[in-house]
């Protein structure tokens, strides 16, 4: 008996240490992540835009919310060109936001308060102010090919191809100091870098180490499937797209400038770097996310070259408000259908390109947010759509301005964003009535719907490990239910004008269910029982009902799952 105690204990040593190793790998798997649009979340000083010290001050509402991590827009030092996203210094902040040390601030506060950090990693380009390009330009040392040039065609009359950048103009410009064109996927102030130059791979594994060394627990990395160019003398052939014109980027094809296999194989080395540099310095596991605009194929691969979040950008670029139940089905399918086996799910609804899913969505956003958050594995949110917020009306300069006027804190001056009446753009005017301050008193409303929402994907073990079945009835109604032995939960979203009635008996496992959760239009009674042959969906209304499978057993309340573990347990004893 002395020995079989022994034994046991070994192996329950054993168990502890190999838990100790991976207990923080995978901590981003049923997370909600939170976008934050630094120049619209929260104004310290006065200046009208957004910066770190503003951010700071706001973290207890991630916390209040149960959102386990934010995702920091770009705020490393640039001319601004295009928002940040030309990166003049990748180790500097730029000035707009504030300064390093308030970076190291908010870490810290952050992680007192149990949140994980994440940056954007803008690889593809720099600014054509950075050094690395005066250098490049000059043809001094290792930086001579850190960019891509070419002495284009006809003694340098014209460029040396047909390339387009993502902006619709020429991805090529001739620098005169260097008497060669040089590329940009995006505008002329963003040359790309030369990824075939190993430099170039070291300078950013460089980059990526320096704000790990800070304490971020990740990146969000932009714009990849541009970072490798191949066949610099040949042009991109016709994509025969209905309506594109010669000198847009959606006129071509492009075999040459997107999607490359080389790009594919960089995001592993990265993969691998930051794995190593985890274990190295007995952090948790480092999060990557990538950001792929591309096919369903190409973007799922990701998940096989280290990416852990390809971002799913799916209800994003392939529905909209007309979309039909079976539309959200067959998405939702084939993300869930293609991904590989043992990867992580995700569901991004808006961001800061696009229309804020209230705009896209109108009286519907709620839907979009439960389905978020009812579908298995990370979701991520655009700040502001906790509240239901919608596209500003007054465009300054770019059509994206619309999504990313200043979030609404409360009903006072620039809708508590600023102390200043003149932000850097101005509020939407519906902040009186649409603000975080009345949501939070009102148990109606976005913002409550939100918590309980986060709340209920934390303690339901179906929402973390339940399997996932998709269903369309009466030809309107969206179903999605997460079942797992000994609970089931079911989201309803009706596409329809009217209120429908279904025969829940098909789809949920079980002879009683409950309202747990509603939209805030539909405004159920919860914790009703509901008929389960003939429940009415209000119309345009999404519902939460959670019921326990008829297979389900129990002993005093306590599952069969339970009763085996506590079984078990005498079994560790020594």
């Amino acid at each position: 008996m002395k020995s079989t105690g022994c034994i046991v204990i070994l192996l329950f040593a054993t168990l502890v240490l190999a838990s100790a190793e991976v207990r923080n790998k995978g901590w981003w798997k049923n997370m909600v992540f939170y976008q934050i649009y630094p120049r619209s979340f929260m104004d310290s000083d006065g200046d009208g835009i957004g910066d770190l010290k503003g951010i700071t001050s706001k973290l207890q509402h991630f916390k209040d919310s149960g959102v386990g991590a934010i995702w920091l827009s770009p705020i490393n030092k640039s001319p601004m060109v295009d928002n940040g996203y030309d990166i003049s210094d990748f180790k500097d902040i730029d000035k707009t936001f504030g300064k390093l040390s308030d970076f190291d601030d908010l870490i810290k506060k952050a992680k007192e308060l149990g949140l994980k950090v994440i940056l954007d990693l803008v690889p593809n380009h720099t600014s054509d102010d950075h050094y690395w390009f005066q250098m490049s330009v000059k043809r001094e040392g290792k930086y001579a090919d850190y960019y891509i040039w070419s002495d284009g065609k006809n003694n340098k009359k014209s460029p040396p191809n047909n390339w387009a950048s993502v902006f619709n103009n020429s991805g090529w410009t001739l620098h005169q100091t260097r008497n060669q064109y040089y590329f940009h996927q995006f505008y002329p102030q963003q040359p790309d870098l030369n990824y075939n130059n190993p430099e170039v791979q070291l300078e950013m594994k460089a980059i990526m180490r320096y704000w790990l060394d800070k304490g971020l627990d990740g990146f969000r990395i932009d714009a990849v499937p541009h970072l490798f160019e191949t066949n610099l003398d040949k042009d991109e052939p016709p994509s025969n797209i209905p309506g594109a014109k010669p000198g847009e980027h959606l006129y071509l094809n492009h075999i040459y400038t997107k999607d490359q296999p080389e790009t594919y194989k960089l995001i592993q080395s990265w993969r691998e770097f930051v794995d190593k540099y985890a274990e190295e310095n007995k952090r948790d596991e480092i999060v990557l996310m990538t950001e792929a605009y591309t096919s369903w194929n190409n973007t799922i691969a990701y998940y096989n070259y280290g990416s852990n979040v390809p971002f799913n950008f799916k209800f994003i670029t392939d529905a909209n408000s007309t979309s039909t139940a079976q539309n959200f089905k067959n998405i939702t399918d084939s993300w869930l259908r293609l991904m590989p086996k043992g990867s992580t799910a995700n569901w991004v609804m808006g961001n800061h390109d696009r229309n804020r899913v209230a705009t896209r969505y109108p009286g519907r956003p709620d839907q979009m947010t439960m389905l978020a958050m009812i579908l298995p594995g990370v979701v991520v949110t655009y700040y502001g759509e906790e509240i239901g917020m919608v596209d500003g009306t007054t465009i300054i300069s770019d059509f994206r301005d619309g999504c990313r006027t200043p979030f609404q804190w409360n009903d006072s001056t620039s809708a508590g964003f600023s102390s200043s009446s003149k932000p850097w753009l101005p509020v939407n005017p519906d902040y009186k009535t649409l603000n975080l301050d009345k949501q939070t008193t009102d148990n109606v409303s976005h913002y409550n719907l939100y918590k309980k929402l986060i709340k209920l994907r934390n303690s339901l073990v179906a929402l973390k490990n339940g399997d996932v079945q998709t269903h369309v009835l009466n030809n309107e109604v969206f179903i999605v239910t997460r079942n797992t032995e000994d609970e089931s939960v079911a989201l309803l979203i009706n596409f329809s004008s009217n209120s429908t009635v279904i025969d829940l008996t098909q789809v949920l496992k079980g002879k009683k269910a409950e309202v747990k959760l509603s939209d805030v239009k539909s405004n159920l009674t919860l914790n009703t029982a509901v008929t389960m042959n003939a429940f009415n969906v209000p119309a345009k209304g999404s519902v939460v009902l959670i019921a326990q499978p008829s297979g389900a057993s129990s002993i005093a309340g306590i599952s069969l799952t339970s009763v085996l573990l506590m079984a078990f347990v005498p079994l560790f004893r020594p």
